[in-house]
């Protein structure tokens, strides 16, 4: 049995949320004017993954919206692809006929509440596999998370880890309903060190993720590369729908890790109306291309 008490303790909080207000203020104020480019747009653009998560969604709709990624490159020759595509399990097969560009394929498990059984969620997690996702995002069980049943939530997402083999593991925090920093912290580290390659803010089904809890999702990437100079990614997701959202995340993000985390390798962003928003930036008038 892993000891988590010693092992929260070996992650001291390096933080209040007062001095993270402050310390963003900052970061904003140092930094956003000078983001706030034209190249900066781009660069965000290839963060993106292009997501569609609706209850409506069908086969004919999603193949619709891949064709508009495969004409991207003959659209808008100046922009790089978007990192993903993120669908629900049983659209995968169907973004996988579709896709002719290189853009990994993603989808969600246990979506949006984490509530069923953790065979259900390995099962999923294989098929979506087999039929040709690239990466997998899981949500944190985060009732049993504030409960303090840290072991069977590690235990959880390793075993998910486990049955990726080598796909990428996101663990979605679902940070506005983690009740506080402190927490949003702690499920961070739990999450890494069970095996998470990216750690994610939401599933946009719940409240919303905002700066101070990707300040802290940033100290814990920090905190544990220093620890086992294993790099995480981070995934902001839910309500990042415009460019000052995006730039915003961005400065925190650049700010707190290294250079690298500023590669789509580590750093994505989760998001359906961000796209065309991005687009009309970039090509300064409106664009409703997805």
């Amino acid at each position: 049995m892993k000891d988590f008490k010693e092992l929260f303790e070996s992650y001291p909080l390096p933080f209040s949320l007062e001095s993270i207000k402050a310390d963003v203020k900052n970061i904003i104020d140092k930094r956003y004017e000078q983001a706030d480019r034209l190249s900066t747009c781009k660069e965000l653009f290839a963060h993106l993954e292009l997501t569609s998560l609706k209850v409506t969604d069908t086969e004919d709709s999603i193949k619709a919206w891949i064709e508009k990624v495969n004409d991207l490159d003959e659209n808008f020759p100046e922009l790089s692809k978007p990192m993903g595509i993120c669908v629900y399990p049983s659209l995968v097969e169907t973004v996988k006929n579709s896709l002719t560009e290189d853009v990994k394929i993603v989808t969600v498990i246990g979506f949006p509440s984490s509530q069923t059984y953790l065979e259900v969620k390995l099962a999923e997690t294989a098929l979506a596999l087999s039929y040709g996702a690239d990466e997998i995002d899981m949500v944190l069980p985060v009732g049993k998370f504030l409960q303090g049943n840290y072991e069977e939530v590690f235990d959880e997402i390793s075993e998910i880890k486990a049955c990726c083999r080598g796909a990428k593991l996101k663990v979605i925090l679902e940070t506005g309903a983690l009740d506080s920093i402190e927490n949003i912290y702690k499920a961070a580290i739990l999450a890494m060190e069970a095996g998470a390659d990216f750690i994610k803010t939401s599933t946009g089904k719940e409240a919303p993720t905002n700066l101070y809890h990707v300040y802290a999702m940033c100290k814990a990437i920090d905190a544990y590369y220093k620890q086992t100079q294993t790099k995480v990614g981070i995934k902001v997701a839910g309500g990042v729908t415009t460019k000052q959202d995006a730039l915003l995340y961005y400065c925190v993000i650049s700010e707190l890790l290294d250079e690298e985390w500023t590669s789509p390798d580590l750093f994505r962003i989760g998001a359906s109306k961000l796209a065309n928003n991005l687009l009309t930036e970039i090509e300064k008038e409106e664009v409703q291309y997805f």
